[in-house]
């Protein structure tokens, strides 16, 4: 993917929520939150704008190693264990737990967007799963990266003498 489809994809996303600033209002609250939002009991997180929504409670421990696992797939893109892995039971059940679940996100005033639903996960086969940048983007890429690919590279002044 290249960094425009990146910015394409994180713009329609923003325009299905009431525009980029709502989506930036979205993320800064999701980083503000003092145990991570997935944890929540309540299955949601409100933000002045909107919800996100999902369908089963995540433990803090699988937080923690999906969180690990970003770190460690960011080496090699793949997020699925090789056999014998320390952790490969661990890791399977988080991938079997998150794998099938959906995150709606959806503004609170119906005019401002339709919402969108996020998949956690994009398996290419059965070896190999990566993370959706979309759901990497809302949980867990730093903010000051995401505006960077929002917003572009600032065109340099070239000076003529």
């Amino acid at each position: 993917m290249t960094k425009e489809d990146l910015r394409r994809q994180i713009n329609d996303c923003a325009e299905s929520l009431g525009g980029k600033n709502y989506f930036l209002q979205l993320l800064e609250a999701i980083r503000g939150e003092h145990h991570h939002p997935l944890m929540a009991n309540d299955l949601s997180f409100r933000f002045k704008h909107g919800i996100v929504k999902w369908k089963k409670v995540i433990f803090k421990d699988k937080v923690q190693l999906l969180i690990k696992l970003l770190k460690n797939s960011e080496i090699n893109g793949n997020l699925m264990p090789k056999k014998g892995d320390k952790n490969f039971k661990t890791i399977m059940n988080l991938l079997r737990t998150l794998g099938p679940m959906k995150f709606k996100i959806q503004p609170k005033n119906s005019n401002d967007g339709d919402g969108y639903i996020l998949h956690p996960f994009d398996i290419i086969d059965e070896n190999t799963s990566q993370i959706n940048f979309m759901f990497e983007v809302v949980f867990f890429l730093p903010l000051y990266i995401v505006k960077k690919i929002l917003i572009g590279p600032t065109k340099k002044k070239t000076s003529t003498r």
